[in-house]
């Protein structure tokens, strides 16, 4: 490609909303224009990265099985309410109107269209197992798209969804679905982690998050130092301490504390450290309130607290005025001792280990000390439902956890017979009956691929791409080209010549001062840029540089060649 005839529309300045590095860098590289909020153009050096992108992920899937197809992005209601998803989905599905009045939604996801298509399809057990995906724009109306395309409301993803007769082969396609995600990141250049994941809005059982490492990261993954577990921190089991609770040594004692409320205040008027303070928080159950009591060095995992059978899938925080009417003391000053039996107390792990703590004295502007469980607060149940913190042992037994920040660009789930039961979904068995299809469901963000890998990949100067997702591999760059006809054949002839090898090429023919043109090439973040001069072509070379390497060297033709394969 000659740079003069391609479209190429660098900037220095970005606009003030564009947060992240990433952001920064596609908008002031041209790769993407905003059309509307979470609303991009792909610009043609854009489309180049998406498409490399795709082409690694589509070789990885047909050598993984799956067989590739395309199905609409509108959907219609009808399909949407057999699965009850038409008002469960939420503000995010985009809802649409056609000149019949009939409704439909851009489609956010496709679990719906597909299991539609398999039961229609798909009659026999021989036909199984079978995995059908797609490379397909979706829309999600994010109420606060933001990070450029990372956070996107229209965005591109393959999509993925196998069927199944039994649990066996559901776990077989699994498992060679998480090693294809395994070689399509390597490929790709990423340094990521498969971690262990809650199953969402998805549905299912088994669930791995794909995360690209990176400090901008939105998710919080757990690691361990001595093994090769991994899970998003939503995910992470808190194991129990190991030392058992001590026997209480203290008097219940309440004291006056006014304008002590929090963990901090706590600490600094009674001169401990958070964990020994027990926090309680009281939340809306399924009928009446719920407490739920950690420690004040510890966070609540909503995750964890939202399977807990006597909260309704959601914890909502109980109003001031209900806590008032069921308790007689403002937030802050809520504890365990003496709660009223109707309310539930769910003791995290780690603070049921707690003896003599300290906790809200339930009536204003006080707190207990030399508080304990069972001598003078109960105990409904015990769960794990915290946070992971960094140095918790980690929960397979090896090593010790800890935490980084992490991009998600793929998710595997085992989704079992969630939209099979719904729609319907049968095959018949070797016995001839009518068996609900099991179901898989593996998805990668494409377009989120190409922004995670700039977070992960990029200096003061611009974007550094992995090889194999840059939009060309290699940059010729001439030197005063107008002026030096010899130089310009020259570069034309080592152009023709990468090109003939397979290896894809930009020549940079624009005619820029070199200062001008570098900084271009450093910015859209070409792996391999060679200079062709006349001081290089008197001494027989070339000047070489590497994108992530700090100088250049010289070096011949075949020197070039053999370097890049």
């Amino acid at each position: 490609m000659r740079l003069s005839q391609f479209h190429l529309a660098t900037v220095k300045e970005v606009p003030a909303d564009a947060e992240l590095t990433s952001h920064k860098l596609m908008l002031r590289a041209g790769m993407i224009r905003k059309l509307a909020s979470g609303i991009y153009t792909w610009s043609p050096l854009g489309l180049r990265v998406l498409r490399n992108v795709e082409k690694v992920v589509r070789e990885e899937m047909n050598r993984a099985g799956a067989i590739e197809m395309l199905m609409p992005s509108v959907q219609p209601r009808e399909l949407w309410e057999e699965t009850g998803r038409w008002q469960r989905f939420g503000s995010e599905l985009l809802k649409i109107k056609d000149r019949k009045e009939q409704e439909f939604c851009y489609g956010p996801t496709h679990e719906e269209v597909v299991t539609d298509f398999a039961r229609n399809e798909l009659k026999s057990y021989k036909q199984l197992p079978v995995n059908f995906y797609q490379i397909q724009t979706k829309f999600r109306d994010e109420i606060r798209p933001r990070f450029g395309v990372m956070r996107s409301r229209e965005f591109l993803m393959k999509d993925a969804y196998s069927f199944h007769l039994n649990q066996e082969s559901l776990s077989e396609t699994y498992e060679v679905m998480y090693q294809a995600y395994s070689r399509m990141f390597t490929r790709l250049g990423l340094k990521f982690r498969a971690v262990q994941a809650d199953t969402g809005a998805i549905g299912g059982n088994a669930s791995h998050e794909f995360q690209v490492l990176a400090h901008s990261g939105e998710d919080a993954i757990a690691f361990s130092d001595g093994s090769e577990y991994a899970a998003n921190i939503e995910k992470a089991e808190a194991l129990a301490p190991a030392i058992s609770r001590p026997a209480p040594s203290a008097t219940l004692q309440r004291m006056d504390t006014p304008r002590v409320r929090t963990v901090d205040d706590v600490v600094a008027h009674f001169g401990i450290t958070p964990d020994r303070v027990l926090k309680t928080v009281l939340v809306r159950g399924k009928e009446g309130l719920v407490a739920l009591c950690l420690r004040g060095d510890h966070d609540i995992n909503e995750v964890k607290a939202n399977k807990l059978p006597e909260l309704p899938d959601e914890s909502v925080l109980a109003s001031e005025e209900e806590i008032i009417a069921a308790i007689g003391a403002r937030p802050g000053f809520i504890g365990p001792v003496a709660l009223p039996d109707s309310i539930p107390v769910i003791v995290d792990r780690s603070a049921a280990a707690l003896a003599d703590f300290v906790c809200g004295g339930n009536a204003n502007d006080t707190h207990y000390t030399g508080a304990n469980w069972e001598r003078d607060a109960r105990i409904t149940r015990i769960e794990d439902i915290r946070q992971v913190v960094e140095g918790d042992p980690s929960p397979d037994g090896h090593g010790t956890l800890h935490i980084a920040r992490g991009i998600e660009v793929g998710h595997i789930f085992q989704l079992g017979k969630k939209y099979a039961e719904a729609l319907d979904a049968t095959v018949l068995d070797d016995q001839g009956k009518k068996q609900v299809m099991l179901m898989g469901c593996y998805g990668v963000g494409i377009s989120r691929i190409a922004a995670a890998a700039i977070e992960q990949c990029h200096d003061d100067a611009g974007i550094i791409w992995p090889e194999t997702m840059a939009p060309w591999r290699v940059a010729v760059c001439v030197i005063n080209p107008k002026n030096a006809p010899e130089v310009n054949a020259a570069a034309e002839s080592l152009y023709n010549e990468l090109t003939a090898r397979g290896i894809d090429t930009v020549w940079d023919d624009r005619g820029l001062r070199p200062g001008a043109m570098f900084a271009d090439m450093e910015l859209i973040g070409i792996p391999h840029r060679v200079v062709v001069s006349e001081r290089g072509l008197a001494a027989g070379t070339l000047e070489y540089r590497r994108r992530d390497a700090a100088e250049s060297s010289a070096i011949t033709r075949d020197e070039l060649f053999e370097l890049l394969g």
